[in-house]
């Protein structure tokens, strides 16, 4: 059940059918072709519930339909870039990009925790830092919004860690979209600045996690079971 005290920027899918597709992914049972059909789907239920709340539409003109009727045309703003963290992220990235209705940006962040203390260690990076000499063009634009992937919050380190790259970076707002979090690591990464500039939206909540900094029951290592890398 979503915690009471979560703060405002958390907000937990209430959809029934992310909660039927969360049981489903729980199973030891669900091999990788599921484990990425299911992440993909509550991604995709997920994600749409997170671009409602930070995308608004501005109408571009008018064009007509097959009928010859006028209609108003209309793209989406501000501008985002995605941003999936390696490796199970990447089992995120095409429900978004088939929800945004134009291609956008990716941009990839390579973090693991490390297994002693648990922190997080960046070891990719290709967010454009390098800025250009011209001030009258700009090929690399920093997005207003960037839209951060990560299937599974458990102590929220890895979570926080990118957020603050990406803030450091000159993004106006970070929203992270999970599909599984713990109430300890949800507070972490919703808190990272404060609250303000950060909005986190996850499928499911978890009570705790164990002394792996794994949560409990959660999903296990979903980078593992979605490359078949399961006791490497």
């Amino acid at each position: 059940m979503p915690s009471t005290s979560l703060p405002l920027n958390v907000h937990i899918s209430s959809h029934p059918c992310v909660r039927a597709k969360l049981s489903q992914l729980r199973s030891k049972e669900t091999n990788a072709r599921d484990t990425k059909a299911l992440v993909h789907e509550i991604a995709l239920i997920v994600g749409c519930e997170a671009l409602a709340a930070c995308l608004e539409n501005v109408p571009t003109g008018t064009a007509e339909s097959p009928l010859n009727y006028p209609y108003t045309t209309e793209i989406t703003t501000p501008h985002v870039a995605l941003v999936p963290i390696l490796r199970s992220g990447l089992g995120m990235l095409e429900a978004l990009q088939t929800l945004l209705p134009d291609p956008v940006p990716v941009h990839h962040l390579g973090l693991f925790r490390e297994p002693t203390s648990l922190q997080p260690v960046e070891y990719y990076n290709n967010l454009p830092y390098h800025r250009p000499t011209s001030v009258n063009h700009d090929p690399f634009p920093i997005p207003p919004i960037a839209i951060l992937l990560d299937p599974v919050i458990a102590t929220g380190a890895t979570a926080s860690a990118a957020i603050q790259t990406l803030l450091e970076w000159g993004v106006k707002k970070v929203v992270l979209i999970s599909v599984l979090g713990s109430d300890s690591g949800l507070k972490r990464a919703a808190e990272e600045n404060g609250t303000e500039g950060v909005e986190v939206w996850v499928g499911g909540m978890d009570g705790e996690v164990d002394a792996r900094g794994m949560i409990k029951p959660g999903l296990g290592d979903v980078g593992d079971r979605l490359f078949l890398t399961i006791g490497k």
